[in-house]
């Protein structure tokens, strides 16, 4: 008789097994099949990317520190790792709903008549369990809400990898740019110390009435934007100390920060890029939009499932009996089997525009997700344009900084010998100062672009998760 009563259920999930939602075919990448190549690209021999940790990208303990207390401390990570835990309740919630709930109840009571004159008192117990209402998944509604809500699990853990890529790339620009603005604090000081010696000795010319009081205002304008450039890098580092904190989530030990670009460059390494562009396809945002194009898909199963009639079924098996002590005696078992089916016969359309509804998003996930892929050649395309010239550029740099600087020494002695007038010179520390602070652009610019590069790709190994 138990076989009996599990034969419907059994019946019932064999049955469970059809799906409506349509296969996903993902689109082929719209870019083309290989990185550009020209002058302003570097032809790489490499066969595929790598797949890197951020330690391997960023070599200098102080910054891999940093950037390890960012991952434990930063509250956007916090919060889309929580939105990653909740997601994967919820796919658990979804796979629960396709297997059948069980249940046991357990009841008794006892009543005495003796009072009324009715004899002897009653007992009633009874132990009972089975499934109540449980749907027969014929058309796959369940199972594709189940693959939905994976596929957005999914899409919400590849969106956490996105977060804390973005975190790492954001704190090593943080951390590059602490060292950038401390060589150009540096440049502003240098530059005020060379401007007050100018209007010393441009006063003691005026004073000795060789020099005309224009050249010793002239001096102390160059020792007032001097002073005011001071200022700003100052309060420039004090903001880059903020963005770091902030992006660590904590406070940070100072010894952790660069004390210049130079400091900075060598623990940066350059990224190398791979021939084919479907590396991208491993990059987390694409990953994302790849998972929200297949909850898309798993949504319009579930809508044309809802076309169809809900079938459920309720079965019930136990003990009943009188008397405790006869509870599970052969003839105290009962069983019973029901089931349900129900359909909308009329509802103004509104199932069928719950296909169309979807239909409608999966073609928007389709754009979506080509446009990721889009998104992250162009940007990886970029960085590869300013890494192919980046070196010539900084070679370039060296050479100005380095001509602007010989210059400038030649026209302060000519100015003191009397030979040019202050007003060359002062061209010439002008030229000076804007070649270093253009050195120091290049230069950052050049670990900007290491960084962008490993940003761009997405090759961060430690950015997995596992599957729901």
């Amino acid at each position: 008789m138990i076989r009996a009563a599990i034969t419907p259920i059994a019946l019932s999930l064999a049955l469970a097994g059809c799906s409506l939602a349509p296969k996903t075919v993902l689109p082929p990448p719209p870019v083309p099949q290989s990185w550009p190549v020209g002058d302003a690209y570097l032809l790489q021999s490499e066969a595929a990317l790598p797949i890197l940790s951020y330690k391997s990208v960023f070599g200098d303990t102080r910054l891999q520190a940093i950037v390890d207390q960012a991952l434990a401390n930063n509250r956007d990570l916090r919060v889309a790792y929580a939105n990653v835990a909740a997601a994967r309740a919820q796919a658990r919630l979804s796979r629960a709903g396709q297997f059948p709930a069980l249940g046991v109840n357990a009841a008794g009571g006892y009543s005495d008549g003796s009072g009324a004159g009715a004899g002897a008192g009653a007992g009633n117990f009874s132990l009972r369990g089975g499934v109540t209402a449980f749907e027969i998944d014929l058309f796959g509604r369940l199972a594709n809400i189940a693959e939905s809500d994976r596929n957005a699990a999914l899409a919400t853990e590849a969106a956490a990898r996105t977060i804390r890529l973005a975190l790492i790339a954001d704190l090593a620009d943080a951390w590059a740019g602490y060292g950038a603005d401390r060589d150009l604090l540096k440049i502003a000081k240098d530059t005020a110390a060379s401007a007050r010696e100018s209007v010393r000795l441009t006063r003691a010319r005026l004073d000795g009435g060789i020099a005309p009081r224009t050249d010793l205002r002239q001096a102390e304008q160059i020792l007032a934007t001097a002073e005011d450039s001071i200022a700003q890098q100052t309060t420039a580092i004090a903001q880059d100390e903020n963005l770091i904190r902030l992006l660590v989530g904590a406070d940070i030990d100072p010894a952790l920060l660069p004390a210049s670009l130079a400091d900075v460059t060598p623990g940066i390494v350059a990224l190398p890029a791979g021939v084919s562009s479907q590396i991208l396809l491993r990059r987390p945002d694409v990953i994302e939009a790849e998972y929200r194009l297949r909850a898309a898909n798993a949504n319009i199963g579930a809508a044309r499932a809802r076309l169809f009639p809900t079938i459920s079924l309720t079965g019930l098996l136990g003990f009943a009996s009188n008397a405790l002590t006869g509870l599970f005696d052969s003839g105290s078992f009962n069983w019973s089997a029901s089931g349900n089916a129900s359909a909308t016969i009329f509802d103004a359309g509104g199932r069928r525009a719950g296909v169309d509804v979807t239909r409608a998003q999966r073609d928007a996930a389709i754009a979506g997700y080509e446009g990721a892929i889009q998104t992250a050649f162009r940007e990886t395309a970029d960085a590869l344009a300013v890494q192919g010239m980046i070196a010539e550029r900084a070679r370039a740099a060296a050479a100005n900084t380095a001509a602007a600087a010989d210059t400038a020494a030649l026209a302060s002695a000519r100015y003191k010998g009397g030979v040019d007038s202050f007003l060359s010179n002062l061209d010439a520390e002008r030229s000076l100062y804007t070649a270093r602070r253009s050195e120091i652009g290049t230069q950052l610019l050049l670990v900007q672009t290491r960084i962008a590069l490993f940003r761009a790709l997405g090759g961060d190994s430690s950015a997995g998760a596992a599957t729901p």
